[in-house]
């Protein structure tokens, strides 16, 4: 059986597949929590500055992952 697996291609597809499928909901999450949770908002009503830097940050990152995914398949990656 040894020799029909390639184990460094599943290793590849297994991390990539974690990274993509489990860690960018999990960082879309957080910026959602970060924007709306108990303690998000101070005296005034507002969110708090480091809450909304936090899901800035969040959504910007899987917004460029996104962006970056499409380009590279549009340009023919594989």
């Amino acid at each position: 059986m040894q020799q029909y697996i390639e184990w460094g291609a599943l290793a590849n597809v297994v991390l990539v597949g974690l990274l993509v499928g489990a860690g960018l909901p999990a960082l879309f999450a957080l910026g959602v929590r970060a924007l709306a949770g108990t303690g998000a908002k101070d005296e005034a009503g507002q969110v708090r500055t480091g809450r909304k830097v936090l899901a800035a940050v969040a959504f910007g990152i899987v917004i460029a992952t996104v962006v970056a995914a499409v380009a590279y398949i549009a340009a023919g990656g594989h």
